[in-house]
């Protein structure tokens, strides 16, 4: 049987390994599956943004877990195994300050100021969808292929304020 002293680094490393797999799912999960001009299910929606509502205060215990680990595991850790810390734990910390911010801003720009054509000028193909508004006399076309990787244009159609999305 194996003495005690021989399993505690071994669960101390199985401990900081999953406390830091966590720790980067929280953030790279809702990062991969939001993706511009990607498929995204329902169900993988619900699943990111849960996860991205979560995240914060994920990251941020999993990030304290694998600190203590970390204190824990370093002097009877060899060099590389110093470096495999010092690197996780580096990650672990970006994945903790990135899911702070609203990344998804950066994917996907919301178009403030739309410019527009007359259908007459314009060059899109006959089978290009667009999502249409008409307030009163006035009309917008919004293509799709752009609406894919902005999502969202704000706009004022007939005199009033829009947010236009899919």
């Amino acid at each position: 049987m194996p003495s005690s002293s021989a399993i505690r680094p071994q669960f101390s490393w199985a401990i900081f390994a999953a406390s830091a797999l966590a720790g980067f799912s929280f953030f790279f999960i809702p990062a991969f599956i939001i993706r511009p001009f990607r498929h995204q299910s329902a169900y993988a929606l619900n699943v990111a943004m849960d996860l991205h509502q979560r995240a914060p205060w994920a990251t941020l215990i999993t990030a304290a877990i694998c600190l203590l680990f970390l204190f824990v595991l370093w002097p009877s850790a060899r060099r590389i195994g110093k470096i495999v810390l010092v690197t996780v734990m580096s990650l672990v910390a970006v994945s903790a300050v990135m899911s702070r911010l609203n990344y998804f801003e950066w994917m996907f720009h919301p178009v403030g100021s739309p410019e527009f054509q007359a259908e007459a000028d314009s060059k899109l193909d006959k089978s290009e969808m667009v999502l249409a508004i008409r307030f009163g006399e006035d009309a917008r076309a919004y293509p799709i292929s752009q609406m894919a990787y902005h999502h969202i244009v704000n706009d004022v159609v007939g005199g009033i304020p829009v947010a236009v999305t899919y």
